[in-house]
């Protein structure tokens, strides 16, 4: 990361884009506390949670789901749901949450199966309802749609827009451009580090230094 800043919106659907290694992980890393900055700020609510450790800021409201899934294989879906620490409620009210939020996405025929067995796009639908366990403000979804099939993205998608109206602020970070364009109110375009870009969809389609980044300066 190269001074990148950027502001999300509050209560919208944001983009984070770029080329492969252009740090878009990185900043998530950095956002959650997997990642220890040697300068800046992240600023959430007007606190600074650089130097947080993840549970800490977990705990403050911001939730993610990983590029590759981290659900626990050998507990069922229910279990994975329970799995989640620090809610401060009796376990009867976290169960009826999980039941809730396996039943959002459609998995409530599968709450007695492992983790390990169900469908790779399973997998990230179960990631992302555990994300929600804690009813986050700020949700970090890294590459949602990869490995998922047409169908089952729909439905992440759908949800992730129910999110949005009940005042969820949600960032993305995809390389299916369709995904992008269709779903994202704004778009950060980073670029080996640095933000190279930011705005609206169509005004992003049209930036040079975006159409350089991707595909190399035009002859």
């Amino acid at each position: 990361m190269d001074g990148c800043s950027f502001v999300v919106p509050r209560g919208k659907i944001s983009g984070l884009i770029g080329p492969n290694g252009s740090g878009k992980t990185t900043t998530f890393n950095l956002l959650t506390g997997l990642l220890e900055p040697d300068g800046g700020q992240v600023i959430y609510n007007g606190e600074n949670l650089a130097g947080l450790k993840p549970y800490q800021i977990f705990r403050k409201g911001v939730t993610r789901t990983f590029q590759v899934t981290r659900i626990f294989r050998e507990m069922t879906v229910l279990e994975n749901m329970l799995s989640v620490t620090g809610l401060g409620v009796p376990e009867r009210v976290a169960r009826q949450r999980a039941e809730e939020l396996i039943a959002f996405v459609n998995l409530g025929h599968l709450r007695s199966e492992y983790g390990g067995r169900l469908s790779y796009g399973q997998q990230k639908l179960l990631e992302f309802v555990r994300a929600l366990m804690t009813d986050p403000d700020l949700i970090l979804l890294d590459e949602p749609a990869a490995g998922v099939n047409r169908t089952l993205l729909q439905h992440l998608l759908d949800h992730m827009h129910r999110l949005q109206e009940q005042g969820k602020t949600i960032v993305i970070v995809e390389h299916d451009m369709n995904v992008i364009m269709n779903h994202c109110e704004r778009i950060f375009v980073m670029d080996y580090g640095v933000k190279i870009a930011e705005g609206p969809p169509a005004e992003i389609q049209r930036d040079e230094r975006v159409v350089e980044a991707y595909f190399g300066r035009r002859r």
